[in-house]
């Protein structure tokens, strides 16, 4: 590998320029061994943050962190294999339903998740909200209950891109997180390492979202679609919508209790239909017709894969989940239609209630959350409950309430309310 220096590379992106193949190698590769500082990588990838790259850049800067670390390999299982990427809202709660969904239609699902940090959830989080299931598994493991089971939700072993996982900490403290070429090499980085051979985005767009708006997330949502497409990975993105809470439900274990409510045939419709339309794209990018996920949710066999998928990581899909010490109910004030709902308001109160964390290291409350009552577009009275707050610590209660300043607007009764559909956009390779 030809020899170059940090200073040299930070230089020629300071100054616009493209970088080369050779530069891009040498220092991810040299980055990750330690040789490049990090304060020189930060000053790189706040270059990158204002002056961007192109797609040649990013696909081998995805690369290049790819071949920082190891790469998993499904061909051994008898069945096509497709993961699920989200970019993370309140009460996405979608992955808990989906991958035992999509087991059932006999697609195998590698789902490597992570946890919550600050207003968005974590699949893991809400997982572990049940008693004995647990996220760390082998790669032997993990094969082997994809073969048995068919679908596995676990934490990413330190194996997989290890590049990324240093310059992701780097930049969450250095202002360099909202850079569209850093968020599409991270997420993709991961994903094509770990082997799976149809990869479906569900791209959120909102006030809970990380893109707060369309043509943000549509940018996004093209650029990790494009990178999967150049390395052979079947890959389609859905924009959906992250302005309002997805479901009835934000925090661990109220999402997992909603999430067994879909998979008995039930649970709340924006829930069930954004679990269907992302297992249709899923069983379709993986080459798998005539099947439809609906009828697996109504016989049953989506709840049957959800117990074994539980039981075989330690869990006991028939145990009581936890439930907060503390309720607190907040009321309408007044008749009329609920038109709005923020979402982000929602996420940060569920965070300051115990279900979030504002660092890695935090410990998170398993019953902790916020129950929603009614969403947008519902006729609701005054003295109505519109939301209940949960947690173990009655003290959390004041900031959490603070945070809903605003949050929700009821409007005269008879007032028209459109509807947002639940699927924006869908952005698939040209």
């Amino acid at each position: 590998m030809s020899q170059h220096d940090a200073v040299e590379v930070i230089t020629a992106k300071r100054d616009r320029q493209q970088l080369t193949d050779s530069q891009i190698d040498w220092v991810i590769d040299a980055y990750t061994r330690g040789d490049v500082a990090d304060e020189q990588m930060a000053a790189l990838a706040m270059a990158v943050l204002l002056n961007g790259m192109n797609r040649r850049e990013i696909g081998r800067w995805t690369a290049a962190m790819i071949a920082s670390g190891e790469r998993m390999d499904f061909s051994v299982l008898s069945r096509p294999t497709a993961d699920k990427h989200s970019t993370g809202g309140v009460g996405d709660k979608v992955t808990l339903p989906l991958a035992p969904l999509v087991a059932a239609c006999g697609v195998a699902v590698p789902q490597l998740s992570g946890r919550g940090l600050g207003h968005t959830g974590g699949t893991l989080d809400k997982l572990e909200a049940i008693p004995g299931w647990r996220a760390g598994l082998s790669n032997a493991e993990m094969l082997a209950q994809l073969d048995d089971v068919g679908a596995v939700v676990c934490a990413a072993g330190s194996g997989l891109a290890p590049a990324d996982k240093k310059l992701y900490a780097l930049r969450d403290v250095t202002g360099t997180v909202e850079s569209i070429p850093l968020i599409a090499s991270s997420i993709m980085s991961k994903k094509i390492a770990e082997g799976t051979g149809a990869l479906v985005l569900d791209v959120k767009v909102g006030s809970g979202a990380f893109m707060k708006d369309l043509g943000a997330a549509r940018e996004l949502a093209s650029t990790m679609v494009e990178l999967g497409t150049d390395a052979g990975l079947t890959t389609v993105a859905l924009l959906t919508d992250m302005a309002t809470p997805l479901g009835l439900t934000a925090g661990n274990a109220l999402e997992v209790r909603e999430s067994v409510e879909v998979l008995a045939g039930g649970g709340p419709a924006d829930v069930v239909e954004l679990t269907l339309a992302l297992a249709r794209e899923m069983l379709a990018a993986a080459g798998t017709t005539g099947v439809d996920p609906a009828d697996k949710l109504a016989d049953g066999s989506a709840m049957d894969s959800w117990r074994r998928m539980i039981a075989a990581q330690g869990g006991d899909p028939e145990a009581a989940l936890p439930t907060a010490r503390e309720t607190q109910v907040v009321t309408a004030d007044a008749d009329g239609v609920l038109t709005r709902l923020d979402a982000l308001a929602v996420g940060r109160c569920a965070w300051l209630l115990g279900a979030g964390r504002a660092r890695k290291e935090d410990p998170v409350q398993a019953a902790a959350g916020v129950e929603l009552h009614a969403k947008p577009g519902d006729a609701v009275t005054a003295g109505q409950s519109l939301l209940t707050l949960h947690t173990d610590e009655a003290d959390r209660f004041e900031r959490a309430l603070s945070s809903l300043a605003g949050a929700f607007d009821v409007a005269p009764a008879g007032t028209a309310y459109t509807p947002t559909p639940v699927v924006l956009d869908r952005i698939s390779a040209p």
